[in-house]
């Protein structure tokens, strides 16, 4: 989060009436709530994982046991078991 100074970005008749309410704090004011990213949308997390549990779920039903699974992707048994258990 950048901060920038609201005499560079508002109007003064904007500052003028923000400071009736709040003078000398820190205000933040948040995105609109369709500008929101959802979570791994920019940096492709939320593709890799998903291509990644697609593979073994894959490899799963081919007859790869859960033991193999967790040695070749490095997670937990409880974390195999949630993908290769779940529609």
């Amino acid at each position: 989060m950048n901060y920038v100074k609201a005499n560079e970005v508002l109007p003064q008749e904007l500052i003028e009436e923000i400071q009736r309410y709040v003078q000398g704090k820190t205000l933040y004011i948040p995105k609109p709530k369709d500008a929101y990213e959802k979570w791994g949308g920019r940096s492709g997390a939320k593709a890799f994982m998903k291509e990644r549990n697609l593979s073994i779920k894959s490899e799963f039903k081919a007859g790869i046991s859960i033991d193999e699974l967790m040695e070749k992707y490095h997670l937990s048994v409880e974390t195999i078991k949630k993908i290769v258990y779940t529609k």
